[in-house]
């Protein structure tokens, strides 16, 4: 009759004997007339000692007996498994029975009754046993081999144990590892700023400057064994294996900054950007990730290396100031696509950010006058309350000819169909927009917007106008409206709302702007746009004044010319704007962060004037924006890890750049 689990679990004796036995020969020594009790002592302590190593044998076989009991349906008993096989206990992790081919390949040749099983192999974790998984998620190292461990839990009256199979799986892994590492990788290069480099030179500096990029390409990819192709003037084509993209992460991609010892005219640095394909399931696969990876690269200014996998984009590089490579073609080209459109759509909705800004939906307005012009009845969404253009929403909800133009997000979702057209405007984060369900709804999306691009962009989009070096969205809209819309189809009051968006995007024509800026300005002005108006329309109140003075006075700088500032108390995103934007004023100031409260969220707004690409930073902490403008919403944080974490994604910025 087989004993029940709880008799096979007795506790150890070991320590008790070794006491007894020093007890017995001490009693020996120093007992004088004693000698005969001590006599006595030391042979029982003999005779448990053998009877101990004894029952320890017996309580080993009744525990084969047991398990064996419990292994129904197996075609052998568990010590005659081909297999590596090592029992223990699921708390203590404490070995109770091994066989002899788990101790031949842990290379041990005594018993492992009662050892940690951690310790017979270091690093060996069990918890996913716990989590009610029968395998190991990776394969466990164990002296030269690697194995996949499966194993299950079985309850006793006292305990959980845990039975486990090793399989050898180190040649597999061999041939995985090597298949993975030989994989191919699909990488376009492309020089960003090919046009200005070869400016003003003679065909003989132009041959020069050009083999000169070739041989710094050359000279990066030497060892890789991979293949470089050049199919364009300024693209190149590389293909080589994954086990080298881990060297190229591991320099951050070098030869963006070898490239820039390529100068045009005038000093004019080359800058490349590189795209990146892999994980495709075919060739196909990978060569359009790396179209769309280095798509992306241009899109966020240029100067960097991206990777697009099946489960998204990974950034590199990125800390050179942007190019300036924006033409008035790509604006009539944009124009017109987006004026076809319009005529092949029955409805059309726009929408922007969520808390929509002067920017925003200053230019939703633009465009609903584009659509108003050519026929077409818009309708702007828009959260009525909850917004920072409340003054500008004002203005038009008593203009005649915006009469139920901006509704609710469910009022437009009963409106939306197959034949509408949704037109999100300063943005091109799903997670950002008005209403994400809109979003999802299956229409038409246009895209247009100035940030720099995110890995989580809305990617399904039909038309899609990213111009990262404008000013503003409502700049690229005036640009458009100039070749869609004649002069006196434009209100002076949606005039004015364009107008608005730029001089706050670009704080009163002060930074990021160009002679587009000043064009699209002039355009409206000329419209009969009073800058006073204007002026009087983005003015702040005296709460949000004082608000962004305390803001300022809790302000430090964290490293030369990094300003940061928070406050425990609830501030308001207006607030907390204009703090960043008075700090980047300060002398000796290249780049501001402020953090505060908002209700229940963190928000960080941050600044700089160039030097700094303060998106970048942001980004590492799920935000976004521009070089210059960027900011963060996180719901639910904590102030104080956000303001801890902000640091770090600095310094790491810092570190890399450093030796850029």
């Amino acid at each position: 009759m087989k004993r029940r689990p709880a008799q096979l679990f007795q506790p150890r004796v070991r320590l008790y004997l070794g006491f007894m036995l020093i007890f017995a020969i001490a009693t020996f020594f120093f007992g004088y007339y004693n000698n005969i009790i001590a006599i006595g002592m030391l042979v029982s302590v003999i005779f448990l000692a053998i009877y101990s190593r004894v029952e320890s044998k017996l309580r080993t076989a009744r525990l084969l007996d047991y398990i064996e009991s419990v292994s129904d349906g197996l075609d052998s008993t568990v010590r005659d498994l081909p297999f590596p096989v090592v029992i223990f206990s699921s708390e203590t992790s404490e070995i109770i029975w091994s066989n002899e081919l788990f101790k031949a390949v842990c290379n041990v040749k005594n018993p492992l009754f009662d050892a940690r099983v951690d310790n017979v192999v270091p690093g060996f974790n069990a918890n996913w046993l716990l989590e009610g998984k029968n395998e190991s998620p990776e394969p466990v190292p164990l002296e030269d081999r690697k194995y996949r461990v499966y194993g299950s839990i079985m309850q006793s009256e006292r305990e959980y144990i845990a039975a486990t199979y090793w399989v050898d799986v180190t040649d597999f892994t061999k041939i995985s590892d090597e298949y993975l590492a030989s994989r191919p990788i699909f990488a376009i290069l492309i020089v960003d700023n090919y046009e200005d480099l070869l400016k003003a030179l003679s065909e003989k500096e132009k041959s020069i400057l050009l083999s000169d990029i070739d041989e710094v390409i050359n000279s990066w990819i030497e060892g890789s064994g991979g293949y470089l192709c050049k199919f364009d003037r300024d693209r190149y084509f590389f293909l080589f294996e994954e086990r080298k993209l881990h060297d190229y992460i591991h320099t951050n991609f070098s030869l963006l900054d070898a490239v820039r010892s390529c100068m045009g005219a005038g000093g004019v640095q080359a800058t490349l950007s590189i795209g990146i394909g892999k994980d495709g399931l075919t060739p196909i696969d990978n060569y359009r990730y790396a179209t769309l990876a280095v798509e992306m690269a241009l899109s966020r200014g240029g100067a960097q290396a991206v990777i697009r996998n099946k489960q998204g984009f990974e950034f590199f590089g990125g800390h050179s100031p942007q190019h300036e490579s924006r033409t008035k073609v790509k604006s009539r080209i944009m124009a017109s696509a987006f004026g076809e459109l319009l005529t092949d759509s029955a409805k059309l909705l726009i929408m922007g950010h969520a808390n929509a800004d002067f920017d925003s939906l200053g230019a939703a307005i633009g465009v609903a006058c584009i659509a108003r012009a050519r026929g077409i009845h818009a309708k702007i969404v828009i959260d009525m309350e909850t917004n920072h253009a409340l003054k500008l929403l004002d203005i038009f909800t008593h203009i005649h000819e915006y009469k139920g133009v901006f509704i609710s997000q469910q009022k437009a979702i009963i409106d939306a169909d197959t034949s509408t057209l949704l037109v999100v405007v300063d943005t091109s984060r799903p997670d950002m927009v008005e209403s994400k369900t809109l979003l999802q709804s299956g229409m038409r999306v246009a895209v247009i917007d100035h940030h720099r691009r995110a890995a989580d962009f809305i990617d399904h989009a039909v038309f899609n106008y990213h111009e990262l070096q404008a000013s503003s969205t409502c700049e690229m809209v005036t640009e458009m409206m100039q070749y869609l819309v004649e002069r006196n189809d434009i209100l002076k009051d949606e005039a004015k709302a364009l107008l608005s968006g730029i001089v706050l995007d670009t704080k009163g024509f002060s930074i990021n702007t160009t002679d587009r800026t000043f064009e699209a300005a002039a355009y409206l002005r000329r419209i009969g746009v009073d800058m006073v108006s204007v002026k009087q329309l983005i003015q702040t109140d005296i709460d949000t004044a004082v608000s962004r003075y305390a803001l300022m006075l809790g302000a430090s700088i964290y490293k030369p010319g990094i300003a940061i500032a928070t406050s425990l108390k609830p501030q308001s995103r207006v607030s907390i704007a204009q703090a960043a934007d008075e700090l980047l004023g300060l002398e000796g100031v290249t780049a501001s962060f402020v953090a505060a409260m908002d209700a229940q969220d963190v928000l960080v707004s941050a600044r700089s004037s160039g030097e700094i690409n303060v998106q970048l930073i942001l980004e590492k902490l799920g935000g976004g924006g521009s070089r210059l403008t960027a900011g963060l919403q996180l719901q639910g944080a904590d102030l104080a890890k956000v303001i801890k974490d902000l640091k770090k994604a600095i310094d790491d910025y810092l570190a890399i750049t450093r030796k850029v």
